[in-house]
């Protein structure tokens, strides 16, 4: 019997739908994000700092997004939040067709994220916690997977909050891979995105913790619910688990139509998407 080649086992196992090329790329992507985002809040907190802090979360969150968009980019454009997803398709860079598609994904792809970390650091917690798994309290532990607001912050004020911090997102993602503009050399987007990252969660995180993707919250505090912090997560801050999820959508919107109105439809030779023969990447380049 002949030996079959690894080209012909590759052809045998490659996917030959785009959509579900693009949808497993954005579930893997959003997995690593939050998987090593969420670890280095995790190694923060249940080592009383000593591993961490800080400096080490915002630095720690932002290379986990520069990884993803490096895993992710080349198949769906490195999308990793349902926000992002949400401007591309409001400025006519991707079909809402995708949108579903691309929104379910990361949703799973936190959640198994939060369920890894979970995993991974399940006797640092039970030791950590007594095995009593709270959500407020000297061990409490449920913000190591999705953001609660300060005692003092209102709901209104931490709306605003996440809207304007979304919005600063999505108007330094749109400059970033924005061909007509500076521009970033190709294959350096997602350190670019990194650095806006640090600088997000330097001069906008001590409200809430600068969540600024639903996906990235949600998803994980949904798993926090199910895996034994019960339904405290949902009713802690006033109710709070909805302005991490509803705030940057709007914020999306905000940065993008600003980015737009004010920059990129002014260029003076916009440049059309690039495609290839298999399937388009929604990169967020200038229509």
């Amino acid at each position: 019997m002949a030996k079959r080649s690894p080209r012909d086992w590759r052809a045998n196992f490659a996917l030959k739908n785009s959509l579900v090329k693009e949808g497993l790329s954005e579930f893997l992507g959003t997995f690593v994000m939050v998987t090593l985002g969420l670890g280095c809040v995790a190694q923060s907190v249940l080592s009383r700092g000593e591993l961490g802090g800080a400096p080490v979360i915002s630095v720690g969150f932002a290379m986990a997004v520069t990884i993803a968009i490096y895993v992710a980019g080349g198949v769906s454009g490195g999308h990793i939040n349902p926000a992002v997803s949400f401007a591309m398709c409001i400025t006519g860079k991707m079909p809402w067709a995708k949108f579903p598609v691309y929104v379910l994904t990361q949703f799973l792809g936190a959640f198994v994220g939060a369920a890894a970390v979970f995993g991974i650091n399940y006797d640092a917690l039970m030791f950590y916690t007594g095995g009593n798994l709270t959500v407020t309290g000297h061990t409490g532990t449920a913000h190591i997977f999705a953001t609660y607001p300060a005692e003092y912050l209102s709901t209104t004020n931490g709306f605003a909050d996440q809207v304007i911090s979304t919005a600063f997102l999505l108007l330094g993602v749109f400059a970033i891979f924005d061909a007509e503009n500076l521009g970033v050399p190709k294959g350096l987007e997602p350190i670019g995105v990194g650095l806006l990252i640090i600088l997000l969660t330097s001069a906008m995180a001590m409200n809430s913790g600068c969540a600024m993707n639903p996906a990235r919250d949600l998803s994980p505090r949904l798993f926090t619910f199910l895996a034994g912090w019960g339904p405290e997560v949902f009713t802690a801050g006033n109710h709070w688990w909805w302005v991490p999820v509803v705030g940057p959508m709007v914020g999306a919107g905000f940065g993008a139509a600003i980015y737009m109105l004010f920059i990129e439809l002014h260029h003076s030779q916009p440049q059309p998407p690039q495609s290839n023969a298999t399937h388009d990447k929604y990169e967020l380049t200038s229509m």
